[in-house]
């Protein structure tokens, strides 16, 4: 459930960063340059939450714990540094609140796995 919760307040996010004054004007001039890499690595973070949203009901319970700690710590250090970015250029409320949900979440995913109690095989 928390990885549904991740993409779906980055989307969010992405959605309202959009919306924020000048950041369409420098996508459509040219300004701001996003290339094939970047869309591709912005695509891969995207696939991170849906698939683990798949694999967590779906994996055996020390891989899916495993799997949960990696891809948690991985997708909360993306989504710190997203926050550390829009803190130094988008500084509205909705923005960094979705931001701070945004690292929140996968940290919790982490910690949930890491507490998780171990299951007797």
């Amino acid at each position: 459930m928390l990885w549904l919760f991740v993409i779906i307040s980055d989307l969010a996010n992405v959605l309202m960063s959009l919306a924020y004054p000048g950041v369409m004007e420098q996508l459509t001039t040219g300004a701001e340059s996003i290339g094939p890499e970047l869309m591709f690595v912005g695509a891969i973070v995207i696939l991170i939450p849906l698939v683990m949203a798949v694999l967590t009901l779906t994996l055996k319970d020390s891989i899916n714990r495993w799997l949960n700690i990696i891809l948690g710590i991985v997708i909360t250090v993306i989504y710190i540094g997203n926050f550390i970015e829009l803190s130094t250029t988008m500084l509205a409320a909705h923005i960094m609140l979705l931001s701070i949900a945004g690292f929140i979440a996968p940290a919790l995913i982490v910690w949930y796995a890491w507490k998780w109690p171990k299951q007797e095989a």
